[in-house]
């Protein structure tokens, strides 16, 4: 489906996001904010939010130097275990939290910090919640959930009115500072899309999809060049040739980096975090290869599928960081790399995304090299859990200096 999707014939028809509510009003029922939203408001927040994420930083150096910030913390928290064996969700999760923390309520957390700790597990049994195949037939564990949401909301909620408190037109401090302006500019607007409903649901929206992907992507990586140890040792050569031990790495290293740049390419692909991605809709009837979709009929982009795709990936079941290298060593793209999604609704954090995945990524390996407890034979890479997305397992590894 990822062709309907991005055609120029059909791409607008399917810019609607799709009726699942028994996954997504994990979130909020009423489906406001950025990710969730249709029509004419899904337009306005996405237009507003792409404009802010790039005014706040994204694909510039101010963001970089958050990231690479948070990435710096996190190898030092990595540091103190000594090379003996630990979970790396949380602290990997913690750095990944506060780059979009840094973005939305204009600071960052310290690692103790028991409320942004709290948050942190809530998202977290939210992902797990969303992909519970009881919550793919209607069923789930509403109590829990919503108990969830709510911690989710407060937070997001106390944060917006203290920066209604403070707030300084002249000089927005964060996201929510400049949606908080843009509420005041159209406040004599009864067609306003931008109210503190839409403000606290874009916001959660933002938090929540800018930590777990991100995280989950990493933790499976990190658990791959265990499983895969000859890719690692290359990609510390690259780190050490193009880098070197004496600075961190920086986003223009990237282009001198292909090996590294491919492996994560192949680590989004072969982990395939969002196998449907978020379900599109049918705006009006539409044909498609001879059939007639009916408005309001949901489309699933098949990620996973192009994903997988023998035509574009030799061996797809087998991670192959050749699948984005050239016969010269070079990196290749490759047009069936839709792990961003496809169409009007790609994810509209992508460049925030890539920057974070090469610059923490290539922070960790520059100073450890990882290992696990048990034979990398033995190593399962098989999902936690599995369904509207995939999870990665539990694991433990082993950081020893380099």
């Amino acid at each position: 489906m990822s062709r309907l999707t991005v055609s120029p014939n059909t791409g607008d028809q399917l810019s609607g996001v799709g009726r699942c509510k028994d996954r997504v009003k994990l979130l909020d029922e009423n489906l406001p904010g950025v990710i969730l939203a249709n029509g004419e408001r899904w337009k306005q927040l996405r237009q507003f939010s792409v404009a802010t994420l790039r005014s706040l930083g994204m694909g510039k150096r101010s963001l970089q130097e958050r990231i690479a910030e948070e990435a710096r913390c996190l190898v030092e928290e990595i540091r103190k275990t000594n090379g003996s064996p630990f979970d790396p969700s949380r602290p990997v999760s913690h750095a990944v939290g506060n780059v979009i923390s840094s973005i939305v309520f204009g600071d960052r957390f310290d690692h103790q910090d028991q409320t942004f700790l709290t948050l942190l597990d809530v998202i977290q049994n939210l992902f797990l919640e969303l992909t519970s195949p009881w919550t793919q037939v209607g069923i789930a564990c509403w109590g829990r959930r919503g108990s969830h949401v709510k911690v989710l909301h407060n937070f997001v909620t106390e944060r917006v009115q203290r920066n209604q408190k403070t707030l300084d037109p002249g000089s927005p401090r964060d996201y929510i500072d400049t949606f908080l302006i843009k509420m005041e500019e159209e406040k004599q607007n009864p067609q306003s899309e931008f109210h503190t409903k839409n403000l606290t649901l874009s916001v959660v929206h933002l938090f929540f999809g800018g930590t777990e992907m991100v995280s989950a992507t990493l933790l499976y990586g990190f658990l791959l060049l265990m499983k895969y140890p000859e890719v690692q040792e290359k990609v510390h050569q690259e780190i050490d040739g193009v880098v070197g031990r004496n600075r961190s790495p920086a986003a223009e290293d990237r282009s001198r980096m292909p090996y590294t740049h491919a492996v994560i390419h192949e680590i989004q692909r072969f982990s395939n975090i969002i196998p449907l991605g978020i379900p599109h809709a049918v705006l009006r009837d539409t044909q498609f290869r001879g059939y007639i979709l009916p408005k309001g009929t949901d489309v699933f982009c098949v990620l996973g599928s192009a994903l997988r795709d023998p035509r574009h990936f030799r061996d797809p079941e087998r991670f192959n960081p050749g699948n984005f290298l050239d016969e010269n060593g070079g990196f290749k793209k490759n047009h069936a790399f839709v792990a961003f999604s496809s169409g009007k609704r790609v994810c509209l954090g992508e460049g925030l995304a890539r920057m974070e995945l090469f610059l923490v990524f290539t922070s960790v390996l520059q100073h450890f090299t990882l290992q696990s407890p048990i034979d990398p034979q033995d190593i399962d890479l098989t999902p936690k859990a599995s369904g509207f997305w995939n999870i990665p397992p539990k694991y433990r590894v082993c950081a020893l200096p380099r």
